[in-house]
This record gives structure tokens, C-alpha cells and sequence, in this order.
């Protein structure tokens, strides 16, 4: 198991930005890696960090300003080869849906409830590892 795991983090509010990061602390899980966090504000910097590589889970918020994470979802599930997992932020559960669509591989209402999302972090953290095993 790698000693860490980035988290590549998107929204162009930098308050849902720092509720993921107190939500998923250093380990969102005990048997996942310590995370380390790259923050998006738009959808063009998800792009470049997506085309560096390193990025182990993408947090995507469904209710960013002018795309979407839905969109971002969508679009990176299309056009990045091995795309990694994707944990959707909606605004409401009726919206689940709308993540289906997209293609996210998990997703969570707004606000950050942090067992929650702790939990659907840590899950796509450990099917990463095992996908990359």
C-alpha cells in the first residue's frame, strides 16, 4: 500500500472545499492511506491535475460554479484514460440520478456529513488500491 493517497478536490467554493478536507482528515479510515489533497477551483485545473497523474479519488462538487461537478464527472469519465474514482457532492438525494448519469462511482448530499462522506471516501480509497494491485 502507497504511504498516502491524493484526493483531487473541486469546487469553486473554497468553504465546501475545507469541509472535505476536515471531513476526511489526515486517514478517513483506518486500513486507507494518510491523504494529501489537491484543491480545484475549476474545472480547467482538474483537467491539468488529472493530466499530471497521482490523483488516487476525485471530489467533485455537483453544485460548482460555471461546470458543475456533474459535468467535470462526465467529462473526465470520457476523455481521461483511467480515470480515477469519482465521489460526487450533490445538493439534494433526489439528485442521485443525475450522479448515475454522470458516471460518479459514489456520491453524498450537501453539507459534508463527515461519517458519511468519511466512509464513501475510504471505500473508493481501498477499491483503488485493489484495482491498482
Amino acid at each position: 500500500m502507497q504511504p498516502t493517497a491524493t484526493v483531487l478536490v473541486y469546487s469553486d467554493d473554497s468553504n465546501t472545499r475545507e469541509q472535505v478536507r476536515l471531513a476526511a482528515g489526515r486517514r478517513p479510515a483506518p486500513d486507507v492511506p494518510l491523504v494529501e489533497f489537491v484543491e480545484c477551483a475549476t474545472p480547467d485545473a482538474v483537467l491539468r491535475e488529472l493530466d499530471k497523474g497521482g490523483i488516487d479519488v476525485c471530489v467533485l462538487d455537483g453544485e460548482a460554479v460555471p461546470m458543475g461537478g456533474m459535468g467535470v464527472c462526465r467529462q473526465i469519465k470520457d476523455e481521461v484514460f483511467g480515470c480515477p474514482p469519482v465521489l460526487l457532492l450533490m445538493g439534494r438525494p433526489q439528485d442521485a440520478w443525475l450522479a448515475t448519469w454522470s458516471r460518479a462511482d459514489a456520491a453524498v448530499t450537501l453539507p459534508v456529513d463527515p461519517v458519511e462522506f468519511a466512509s464513501a471516501l475510504a471505500s473508493l480509497l481501498r477499491r483503488r488500491r485493489l484495482v491498482g494491485a
